[in-house]
């Protein structure tokens, strides 16, 4: 039998998406990862080390993904919110891998591709405050971090929720 070891690694960071975002990297039973991916545990070894390297990576892999799928737009940060709303809610499992990750390694702990991304982001909204597109009543640093905190707020239903954070974004903007 002929395995595949790159539709293995792909089974194996799906179950252990669900089981970090689940328990956290100390209640993450590699046990479980590997029976929800249908492999061996030796296999999780073989191709990651150890569970905490494990974590690193669906951590990476999931912050790349929420990165990539929504880009800034500093000439409509209300957009731009609505949309980070939008990812956490159909991917919720990415602020929960970051709450743990914030949890068991401290709060400052980031991936370096969410930290490279961030500094884009407020180097981008800085280019349109110079620009006089977006206001310069905050800097551009706490400007984004309203905007993304207030991506994750969560009121009684979803639409009463992304219709706040549209609106609050919008008159931090003075759009």
């Amino acid at each position: 039998m002929v395995r595949d070891k790159e539709a293995t690694k792909r089974k194996l960071l799906d179950a252990a998406t669900s089981e970090f975002a689940t328990y956290g990297i100390a209640g993450a039973r590699v046990d479980r990862i590997a029976k929800n991916a249908g492999a061996n545990k030796a296999l999780i070894y073989a191709y990651f080390c150890s569970k905490e390297y494990l974590f690193e990576m669906v951590v990476r892999e999931q912050v790349d993904l929420a990165i990539k799928s929504v880009p800034i737009t500093p000439d409509d940060l209300p957009g731009y919110a609505g949309r980070l709303f939008d990812r956490y809610l159909e991917h919720p499992e990415v602020l929960r891998l970051i709450g743990w990750l914030r949890l068991e390694q401290g709060f400052d702990a980031m991936p370096e591709a969410e930290r490279r991304a961030y500094a884009d982001k407020v180097a981008a909204i800085k280019e349109a405050q110079r620009a006089g597109s977006v206001p310069d009543h905050f800097d551009a640093e706490e400007l984004l971090s309203l905007v993304v905190h207030l991506s994750i707020l969560g009121l009684t239903s979803a639409a009463a929720t992304r219709d706040l954070v549209v609106r609050s974004v919008a008159r931090l903007t003075g759009t």
